[in-house]
C-alpha cells in the first residue's frame, strides 16, 4: 500500500499542477488520468531503470508505455544525449498527444521536460523525481535544458509539467553524497525566505542525515511549497524568483570548471551559498553571527566548503560572466539581506567580491 503525506498545488493559472509527496507511490499510485493520450514515453537512467522503472509503469496502467533509458550523469547532460530522446520517439512513432515522463533525478529531470518542450513544439510531460535534490528543486517549475561546454544549463526552455510525483522511499536507495546534494537546496530555501524553516533544520539535520521518512517528508513539502510560491509569483524568473540562485553563479562557475559531474550540483551550491554569505558580510548586509549560522549548517549537511584547489580568483570572473542572471554585462549575485530574506544586486563592490574569491580560492580564513 502507498501513503500520500502531502499535497499542494503550483498555481499558475490553466498551467498549475499538483505535487503529491508520499511513501510507496511507485507502482501503485495510478498517473493515467494526468495522460491526455493513449501514449507514454518514459526517459530514465541506466541507474534507476534498474531501480524503478518496473514500478513506474505500473503507474500507467491502460496506456502504452515506451522507455528510453539514458546514460547516467552530468556530463551526459548535452545535445547527442538528448537527442536519443528524439530518435526513441520518432522510432516509437508518437505523436503529439503524447506525454514524457522523467523517471530520475535532475538531469533526467532537465533533459526529458526540454525534449517534451521541443518534440512536435511541445508535448506534455510529468515529473517523477527519485533523488533529493530533484524533489525539492529541480521538479518544480518548469525549467528544463541542457548543458554547453562553456556554462550550465544555458540552452533550455520553460516547461511546466502536468504533476509531480514525489515517492520518499526512492531515497533509501541514495548514495550518502547524493543526500548531502539534495540538502545544499532545502537549506537554501530556509536562507532566502522562511527562517523558521531554518532553525527547523538545524534542529532536524541529524535525522535528515539518517533519512528519516517523516523528516525528509516535512522537508520536501516545505521546500516545495517555498519554491511553487516564488514561481506563482515570477514563473520566467523576470525578478523574485532569481533569488533562487543563491549560491548558484559561484555554483555553477565551480561545476563547469571542475568538469561537469565531478562536483555534484548541490554539492557545487552548497560552496557558492558559503561564499555568497562570505560576500554578503563584506557588503555589511549580515552579520558575522549569520554568516557562521549559514556556514555551520552546511557543514552538518556534510557539503564542502572550499571550492577546488586549483581555481583562481580569474576562473571564477571568467565563469561567472556567463551566467544567465547577468545583464547587459552587469554581474548580478544573490545575495542576503538578513536570513530568511534574498537579493539579486548588480552592486557589490568589485573588492568585496575580490576579497571573497580571493579568500576561498587560498582556502584562507
Amino acid at each position: 500500500m502507498y501513503s500520500v503525506l502531502r499535497e499542494l498545488v503550483v498555481s499558475l493559472g490553466e498551467r498549475s499542477y499538483p505535487i503529491i509527496i508520499g511513501q510507496g507511490l511507485l507502482g501503485h499510485y495510478d498517473l493515467s488520468g494526468h495522460v491526455a493520450g493513449s501514449t507514454v514515453m518514459i526517459v530514465t537512467n541506466d541507474t534507476v531503470a534498474t531501480l524503478y522503472l518496473e514500478q513506474a509503469k505500473a503507474c500507467f496502467p491502460g496506456k502504452q508505455v515506451d522507455v528510453v533509458v539514458l546514460p547516467d550523469g552530468e556530463k551526459y547532460k548535452d545535445w547527442s544525449t538528448l537527442n536519443l530522446i528524439f530518435d526513441a520517439l520518432l522510432e516509437k512513432r508518437h505523436s503529439r498527444k503524447t506525454t514524457l515522463v522523467a523517471l530520475g533525478g535532475g538531469v533526467v529531470g532537465d533533459m526529458a521536460g526540454f525534449a517534451a518542450a521541443c518534440y512536435q513544439r511541445g508535448v506534455p510531460f510529468i515529473q517523477v523525481p527519485t533523488t533529493l535534490l530533484s524533489q525539492v528543486d529541480s521538479s518544480v517549475g518548469g525549467k528544463t535544458g541542457i548543458n554547453h561546454p562553456r556554462g550550465k544549463n544555458m540552452i533550455g526552455a520553460f516547461h511546466q509539467p502536468e504533476v509531480v510525483l514525489i515517492d520518499t522511499d526512492t531515497l533509501q536507495t541514495l548514495p550518502p553524497r547524493e543526500v548531502s546534494a539534495g540538502l545544499a537546496e532545502v537549506i537554501k530555501y530556509g536562507l532566502i525566505r522562511d527562517p523558521g524553516f531554518l532553525g527547523w533544520l538545524e534542529a532536524a539535520m541529524s535525522d535528515l542525515m539518517t533519512r528519516s521518512p517523516v523528516a525528509l517528508g516535512e522537508a520536501i513539502y516545505r521546500s516545495c511549497q517555498c519554491k511553487a510560491d516564488v514561481v506563482a509569483l515570477d514563473e520566467r524568473e523576470g525578478g523574485l524568483r532569481a533569488i533562487l540562485n543563491l549560491g548558484h553563479t559561484f555554483g555553477h562557475a565551480i561545476e563547469t570548471f571542475a568538469g561537469y559531474g565531478s562536483w555534484l550540483h548541490g554539492e557545487a551550491v552548497g560552496t557558492g551559498m558559503i561564499m555568497a554569505a562570505d560576500l554578503s558580510v563584506r557588503e555589511g548586509m549580515i552579520s558575522v553571527a549569520d554568516r557562521d549560522r549559514a556556514v555551520n549548517l552546511i557543514r552538518s549537511a556534510g557539503l564542502p566548503e572550499w571550492p577546488p584547489v586549483t581555481m583562481t580568483p580569474t576562473d571564477f570572473m571568467n565563469l561567472m560572466s556567463v551566467d544567465k542572471k547577468n545583464v547587459d554585462g552587469q554581474l548580478r549575485l544573490v545575495l542576503l539581506k538578513s536570513i530568511g530574506d534574498a537579493v539579486v544586486t548588480a552592486d557589490a563592490k568589485a573588492g568585496h567580491l575580490a576579497a571573497t574569491l580571493t579568500r576561498f580560492c587560498d582556502q584562507r580564513q
